[in-house]
């Protein structure tokens, strides 16, 4: 029996995450023996058709070429794991979700007739099956071959679902609330980057996406209480994670002037 066959794709995204697999080196090396990479475009010219035992797909879905070539990855893929926070949430090219996509286009080119978009940036859970679900603005290189390396001892990955503040805590970070006042969105975003912004005294942007079990309305209420205004923290939602729907709909209710938490 061959090696399991591995195949990285990318949508519309900045390729961050495909470099911070490639930026992995010795811990990719520890895993590349036992792959076969058949279709990899940011690391090499060559380019197999599936099937697939293990797509890792960056980017989120903005055309409609990129809904219908997802459909024929899916079909081709036993395993389908998203990367990064495009793939998974629509990333920041969501932004326009909540404009007008067409006088965007009129103001970029000369010739917007020729560009075909679909109305939103959407992640690709939305148009197929995904298996799963990688976080991060870039994603963690370590937890991505934490899921490799647990697909190919066919055991279940271990990721973790606690909130920058534990991670704070863990590392002897001081709170930048709590001692300067900085906002941060570290009670509410899923960790993954070891506190990173919290230890060079700034505070979270999120770049991990909503945490699980939040109680996102306590945290902005109490950012407003400490005199950021509704638009100043619905902007700090509108970022890479912004189509995240636990940060999206936090976002338009407070952009709501009558919005009130439930």
């Amino acid at each position: 029996m061959g090696k399991p066959r591995l195949a990285v794709f990318k949508f519309a995204s900045c390729d961050g995450c495909q470099l911070s697999l490639l930026d992995a080196e010795d811990q990719l090396l520890s895993v590349a023996d036992a792959l076969e990479i058949v279709y990899f475009p940011e690391a090499t010219s060559r380019m197999e058709a599936g099937p697939y035992d293990i797509s890792l797909i960056e980017g989120s879905i903005t055309t409609p070429h990129d809904a219908t070539r997802i459909q024929q990855i899916r079909r081709d893929s036993r395993f389908l794991m998203t990367i990064g926070a495009c793939a998974t949430s629509g990333g920041i090219q969501a932004l326009r979700n909540g404009a007008d996509s067409a006088e965007f286009m009129r103001s970029v080119y000369a010739t917007p007739g020729y560009i075909e978009v679909l109305e939103h940036s959407t992640p690709i859970a939305d148009h197929v099956a995904v298996d799963f679900e990688l976080r991060g603005c870039p994603i963690n290189q370590y937890q991505l071959i934490e899921v490799i390396q647990s697909l190919l001892a066919g055991r279940t990955p271990r990721t973790p679902g606690h909130s920058v503040c534990l991670d704070c805590k863990r590392r002897g970070t001081v709170c930048v609330t709590v001692a300067q006042g900085i906002a941060c969105l570290g009670p509410v975003t899923q960790s993954g980057c070891n506190a990173l912004c919290p230890s060079y005294n700034r505070g979270c942007y999120g770049c991990f996406g909503p945490a699980s079990q939040i109680n996102l309305v306590s945290l902005t209420s109490q950012m407003e209480q400490d005199g950021a205004s509704r638009q100043e923290i619905s902007n700090s939602l509108q970022n890479f994670n912004n189509n995240a729907p636990a940060f999206r709909e936090e976002s338009r209710r407070l952009q709501d002037r009558n919005g009130e938490p439930d």
